[in-house]
């Protein structure tokens, strides 16, 4: 571990205090509560204990016992039932913390922008602190629970501190000499906080020592959570067919199970434990001797001696648990710093002030001024001297082999990327000019890896909270979903529902309905219509169709689309003929563009497509 300084764990720690202050505003409240009450009432009991052996063995006065005796039995009902309910109420805010701090992660992911998301170290990031959250609940998780438990652990160390402090300096009248004399005075209190003050900052050493060395095992387990967990995203059925299950979890062992992790972690245990053990027991020992001493002086009583006893070995034991945190706040804050670094990657991307103008008639236009592109942290061009504009309504196909541009072309065009070289203009101004978020509204978008929901199938469509039920419905029905909601109404009938009401798969909701591959694309479609932006983008939108329903379509996307911008990345060249424009990408270049008889006519990248994949159909067909 790199040495941290002292002002580096305040700073980390205060950073993740006023983090769970906004998000989990409540919880060391009743946390700290509950735990002082626990600690005073342990101590209300130990006190009124020692105050009835006191007067059963001195006093012996009738009405003393009694009103111990009701202060003892209602005091204990009172702070049993007060930290009961407290209790109660931190385990409901325990069992929201792990959502609060996933809520926490998410907010962060939403931030970031694109570039970060595709970035690989980014992710490994990412993953790294996922992993220490499982494994050794470090990072922010670490704090949550270690500021309560040195809350608590500071408590028990003042209410002991002041009975040891009483017990230490307890004296009686009358002559003693040698050791007897020597235990009465106040030297040998001195002396005495010495010895437990010693005892205590050996024990803080040797704890940081032990948990520098268990940490150094414990990251090798964190690298096989993180292994496992990324090989366990691979459930499914390629899990089954190629039995990748065995090698997923001899990944996992190797990491988790091998005998020089458990060796390592065992020796340190052992080595660490061993050497505590003497260390307590003659630390007991004195303290037992002590008290004892001080009670054959007559310096404390009977009720004294089982309290003053207690509270010492209570005091000791907090200075050791006390040590025990200090250590663990310590080691959390390279987990903390792992933390910060993610939180704190660069949003590079200019955000501009202007808005766009909202317009009725859709009439936008976009152009490529000599656009270029290459990947961060890479010098391969992927895009090269681009230059185009799109007018309102144009119906496009963008075509080329993997690899060739087509897909960082439309990561440019909704500025999930700034160009490297060149400008995008909105209606003849910069888009990093317009405010992000606004520019973003132009588009609706249906990525190859589109993601749908555990939500209702209203929602969905909408990707909001709320819904309009009928604007959903024609959406759903344009994009060719209409059998579905009538096979689904007719279900939602006997069921009290509504066919919007049910939910994608079974994952949150037992009654939900699994869509197909080809429904659920539809339903990706339905979402980019409702959202009702200027230009529609469509990545491979018909890969999961049939080719009846890919026909379908693409025959109704004009009627679909109306007035829209409609953008589509095909490697079925069949989409090319229900548009009125394509563009070829090549190696980072537009190659070609035209309609489909011009390109079709000439000699080029476009026709040389064309007659591959026909005759691959010709083939497969028995054709010549």
């Amino acid at each position: 571990m790199a040495k941290i300084t002292l002002k580096e764990d305040l700073s980390c720690l205060m950073r993740a205090v006023k983090i769970w202050r906004e998000y989990a505003p409540k919880y060391w409240s009743f946390s700290v509560a509950q735990r002082v009450f626990q600690r005073v009432s342990a101590y209300f009991s130990l006190t009124m204990s020692a105050l009835l052996l006191d007067e059963i063995s001195g006093g012996k006065d009738r009405d003393r016992l009694i009103l111990f005796v009701c202060l003892t039995v209602f005091g204990g009902f009172l702070f049993s039932v007060t930290t009961r309910l407290l209790q109660i109420k931190v385990s409901v805010l325990d069992s929201q913390s792990y959502y609060r701090y996933e809520q926490i992660l998410s907010d962060e992911n939403c931030r970031l922008q694109f570039e970060h998301l595709e970035n690989p170290d980014v992710r490994l990031l990412y993953e790294k602190i996922d992993a220490t959250t499982r494994t050794v609940y470090g990072g922010l998780m670490g704090v949550l629970y270690n500021v309560s438990n040195t809350v608590d652990t500071l408590t028990e160390l003042i209410l002991s501190l002041s009975l040891t402090v009483a017990a230490l300096f307890a004296g009686t009248a009358g002559q003693f000499h040698g050791l007897l004399g020597f235990l009465n005075s106040p030297l040998s209190a001195c002396l005495m906080l010495l010895v437990i003050g010693g005892f205590s900052a050996l024990t803080m050493k040797l704890r940081i020592i032990r948990r520098s060395r268990e940490n150094e095992a414990r990251n090798e387990v964190s690298l096989g959570s993180r292994r496992y967990i990324a090989y366990g995203k691979l459930r499914g059925p390629d899990m089954i067919i190629f039995g990748l299950n065995a090698i997923v979890l001899e990944e996992y062992r190797k990491y988790t199970m091998r005998p020089s992790w458990l060796l390592k972690l065992q020796k340190t245990g052992l080595v660490f434990g061993a050497l505590e053990a003497p260390k307590n027991a003659v630390m007991q020992v004195l303290i037992h001797l002590y008290v004892a001493a001080k009670a054959f002086c007559g310096a404390i009583g009977l009720g004294s001696f089982v309290l003053y006893q207690g509270a010492i070995s209570r005091f000791v034991g907090a200075l050791d648990s006390l040590a025990w945190n200090f250590s663990e706040l310590r080691f959390n804050t390279d987990y903390l710093k792992t933390t910060y670094e993610y939180f704190d990657l660069p949003n590079r991307m200019y955000q501009g002030t202007l808005a766009v103008e909202k317009r009725d008639d859709l009439d936008y236009e976009i152009e490529f001024q000599d656009v270029s592109f290459r990947y961060p942290r890479t010098d391969a061009w992927v895009l090269r001297h681009v230059s185009m504009k799109f007018k309102i309504g144009d119906k496009i196909t963008i075509v080329g082999e993997n690899g060739s541009g087509k897909t960082t072309f439309i990561k440019l065009l909704c500025r999930l990327y700034d160009p490297t070289e060149g400008k995008i203009l909105l209606n003849g101004i910069d888009i990093t000019r317009y405010r992000y978020e606004e520019y973003l509204g132009l588009f609706s978008v249906v990525f190859q890896d589109f993601n749908l929901f555990g939500f209702s199938l209203g929602d969905n469509v909408s990707a909001g909270l709320g819904y309009d039920e009928a604007r959903a419905r024609d959406c759903l029905e344009r994009a060719g979903m209409g059998e579905k909601l009538k096979g689904l109404d007719q279900k939602g009938a006997e069921e009290g529902k509504s066919a919007l009401d049910y939910c994608m798969g079974r994952n949150y909701d037992i009654s939900g309905i699994d869509f197909s591959g080809g429904e659920e694309q539809k339903t990706a479609l339905a979402r980019a219509l409702y959202k009702g932006a200027p230009f529609i983008i469509l990545d491979e939108p018909t890969a999961s169709l049939d080719p009846l329903a890919e026909a379908a379509v693409y025959e109704n996307f004009n009627k679909i689309a109306k007035n829209h911008t409609t953008v589509f990345i095909s490697h079925r060249l069949s989409s090319c003929r229900f548009c009125e424009r394509i563009l070829v990408f090549d190696k980072g270049l537009v190659v070609q563009d035209g309609g489909h008889e011009t390109l079709y006519a000439g000699a080029g990248k476009y026709r040389e497509l064309w007659d591959a994949q026909a005759g691959y159909y010709q083939k497969k067909s028995g054709g010549k």
